[in-house]
């Protein structure tokens, strides 16, 4: 008989880790104890050498679906303790934490099914949930994962709840949030004055919805404004009363046969519908249409993930809008006070429950590429598992840019990046971004002894770091914006370079003081160079040439010696330019497609950003023609001139829209392609990282890569964080832990 003392690291808290410990130490005749630690699950056992070898290396193969092993570390003692059989004891809480925690999980099978049958106890009971599903991270107060220290402490367990959270044989064995009707969390229907309504509170919601009205529905992490999606004037009201005019909203389907009704959708995209994270993934239309949903090619589906969720849908709703309840530009509501004051005026009812959310957090929104997620924003159901860095680093919290900010923080070997937090453009978005830092650094043991910057000093995150560095006495780098891209999707895949980065955005500060965007640059995680861009475009009246995009287009035309008549505003914008006020140069390459787009007529005047580029994508039709690529200078700069001329050629010879569009898109894949060539004859590099928010065009991600590799490059694409300015605080951190000589 011998003894062995296991610590595994990972996810193993909360995922049925210990059950499927106690069933396979049976198997194999083994005896003594497994409990949660701050750092994970100990177990220490006793039995033959070759038996507990076998149960070691049959981990990993066996666990629970929802597990994930990061380590296993063994220590054979002296000698037997004696354990007479095999307990789970109490968790230990540590000075030292080094858990994982698992992401929001949707109702499984089996849920599920109890959850639809007459008789069972937890029939249509809308909190149904085991050890393989339900709420994980939004309810988290601290660690190790135990009932007390989650949102369910507030809800002691029924005998009957209790006697399955201590069966080890019950699928519910040691489910933190196991409760029924008679224990757990109750939901309830308020009209929308605040009045709670009598009767079942689902049932009410769905009334509500069937009548055309407005309901703001409590979720996961978040609530959510709920209506009929397959009337025009209800969406549009919505839209009234959310001031939202065209950004699309997402939809909730019932069921992939649902989905299939309005949007194609390949094998892969049904699996990750599907799967246990439920994100919203972008799906193409079948047919034009659905306009008042999503103005583009494509619009944002996902399947239910709670029985709330499910409940409401019955058998006799197919979709609805589903969009984050918040007021413009702030955080996503999760408080029922805060929801039942805020959206007076904009929910006509409200269902919530008394569960409260610890953590806000997002629905995830992606592409399906490659058979895999292409984030667009990385939230529920993949947060906060970390990315694994292949390396030990110091403790540093990067803080991310502006638009569409996060945070990152490391420690030993991982990478935590944080939920979708926002645009940093007010109070309440910092003070939520600020609150979730803490709530990171609690619940994983982290001290930063370095913060990391973008370069940009008006950030409302650089200000934030410049203040936390300050108080803490702790150095602050500071990181250029595309730098921080390119090194974000190196660290995406793990690689250490150096490499070719092209880096595609709308905006960063560069390195000498000018707005940069559609950048060819050659470096590593220590340092890099700008080996390439774009011809500036001055950016008339400066950021108000994001939003009215004629500003840009009256630039290009300008620039190229064209007419400028048709452009509204013309002769202010000439005045403006001839002046030189307020014209700062941008060789951003979201401004260029917002030019084109504004040129084709398709939008002058943008309500969201990136809206133009969303459009002209959608816009494309299959065409392989070319426009002229002049590549010149140092650095090696595309010359958009030539290309403009074309383009008013083709208008002028009443080419489809669609064609020149595909044009327009194939021109700038053949100069990056020319860009990276020249590159990798200049530094003999020959490994490109692609990112930037320009990258989440599907176009031109379904033939960049490809027409790279065709020309011997090895590609990388993001994989596991957003290749928007949402990922750049990964890069950030990468950055900052080689300046500090441990990356």
């Amino acid at each position: 008989m011998e003894r062995v003392l296991i610590h595994v690291h990972g996810i193993v808290q909360g995922v049925g880790f210990r059950p499927f410990i106690h069933k396979l130490v049976k198997e194999r005749g083994l005896k003594g104890y497994i409990k949660n630690t701050s750092s994970g699950v100990e177990l220490e056992l006793e039995g033959r050498r070759e038996e507990l070898d076998r149960f070691i290396a049959e981990l990993p193969d066996r666990a629970p679906v929802l597990a994930v092993i990061e380590k296993i570390e063994t220590q054979y003692l002296s000698e037997p303790a004696g354990y007479e059989d095999f307990r789970i004891l109490g968790s230990k809480t540590e000075e030292f934490r080094n858990t994982l925690i698992s992401p929001d999980i949707c109702i499984c099978g089996d849920c599920l099914r109890e959850l639809r049958t007459p008789g069972d106890r937890r029939y249509r009971y809308p909190f149904i949930n085991c050890t393989n599903c339900g709420p994980r991270f939004t309810i988290i107060r601290d660690v190790p994962y135990d009932r007390a220290k989650t949102s369910m402490s507030a809800f002691p367990m029924c005998p009957d709840c209790d006697r399955e959270y201590h069966d080890i044989e019950d699928r519910r064995y040691h489910a933190q949030p196991d409760c029924c009707p008679d224990c757990g969390p109750r939901v309830f229907f308020l009209d929308a004055g605040g009045n709670e309504m009598p009767g079942d509170a689902t049932e009410l919601a769905r009334q509500y919805i069937k009548a055309g009205k407005i309901v703001a529905v409590k979720g996961l992490g978040g609530i959510h404004l709920a209506c009929r999606c397959d009337r025009e004037d209800i969406v549009n009201e919505l839209r009234r009363r959310k001031q939202r005019d065209e950004k699309p909203f997402a939809l909730m389907c019932r069921d992939v046969d649902c989905v299939r009704k309005i949007c194609s959708v390949s094998a892969e995209e049904e699996k990750i519908l599907n799967g246990f994270r439920r994100p919203i993934v972008l799906l193409k239309k079948k047919q034009p249409g659905l306009r008042h949903i999503s103005e583009n090619g494509r619009v944002g589906v996902m399947l239910p993930y709670t029985p709330l969720h499910y409940l409401i849908f019955g058998d006799d709703i197919d979709m609805l809008v589903m969009t984050s309840a918040n007021l413009s530009d702030t955080p996503m509501m999760y408080r029922n006070d805060e929801a039942v004051e805020k959206l007076r005026g904009i929910a006509d009812g409200f269902l919530l429950h008394d569960r409260d959310i610890q953590t806000r957090c997002d629905d995830s929104l992606c592409w399906v590429l490659g058979g895999a997620e292409y984030f667009a924003r990385r939230s529920r159901g993949y947060v906060p598992f970390p990315i694994t860095a292949g390396r030990e680093l110091p403790p540093i919290l990067a803080c991310g840019a502006e638009q569409k900010a996060s945070f990152c923080l490391s420690k030993n070997a991982y990478v935590f990046p944080s939920q979708h937090i926002g645009d940093l453009k007010n109070y309440e978005t910092l003070e939520n971004y600020a609150g979730q830092i803490e709530h990171f650094r609690r619940l994983f043991d982290i001290a930063p002894q370095a913060l990391a910057c973008d370069l940009h000093p008006d950030y409302m995150s650089t200000e934030y770091a410049q203040e936390t560095a300050e108080t803490g006495g702790l150095p602050l780098i500071r990181v250029q914006h595309h730098h921080a891209h390119m090194a974000a999707c190196m660290a995406d895949n793990g690689f250490d370079g150096p490499v070719i980065g092209l880096v595609w955005d709308g905006t960063g500060l560069g390195t000498d003081g000018t707005s940069w965007g559609a950048e060819c640059l050659v470096g590593d995680y220590s340092d890099f160079y700008r080996f390439g861009s774009i011809r500036p475009i001055p950016l008339i009246g400066g950021d108000r040439a994001a939003k009215e995009t004629c500003r840009v287009a009256f630039a290009l035309l300008h620039g190229s010696g064209l007419d400028t008549s048709g452009i509204p505003n013309a002769q202010t914008c000439e005045a403006v330019l001839k002046a030189g006020i307020n014209c700062p140069l941008s060789s951003g390459m979201g401004r260029l497609f917002d030019g084109v787009a504004a040129i084709l007529g398709i939008k002058t005047l943008c309500s969201y950003e990136g809206q133009g580029a969303v459009l002209l994508e959608a816009a494309a039709a299959e065409d392989g023609g070319l426009y002229p690529a002049v590549l010149d200078g140092e650095p090696l700069r595309f010359d958009w001139r030539g290309m403009i001329r074309a383009i008013v050629e083709d208008m002028e010879k009443k080419t489809d829209t669609g064609l020149i569009a595909a044009r327009f898109m194939n021109t700038l894949i053949e100069t990056a392609v020319r860009q990276c060539t020249a590159a990798r004859e200049a530094s003999g590099i020959n490994t490109v990282a692609l990112s930037g928010g320009s990258f989440q065009n599907m176009y031109i991600m379904s033939r960049l890569p490809g027409k790279l590799e065709k020309e011997g490059f090895h590609v990388l694409r993001h994989r596991r964080v957003s290749p928007n300015d949402e990922g750049l605080s990964l890069g950030q951190l990468m950055i900052a832990a080689a300046k500090l000589g441990r990356g």
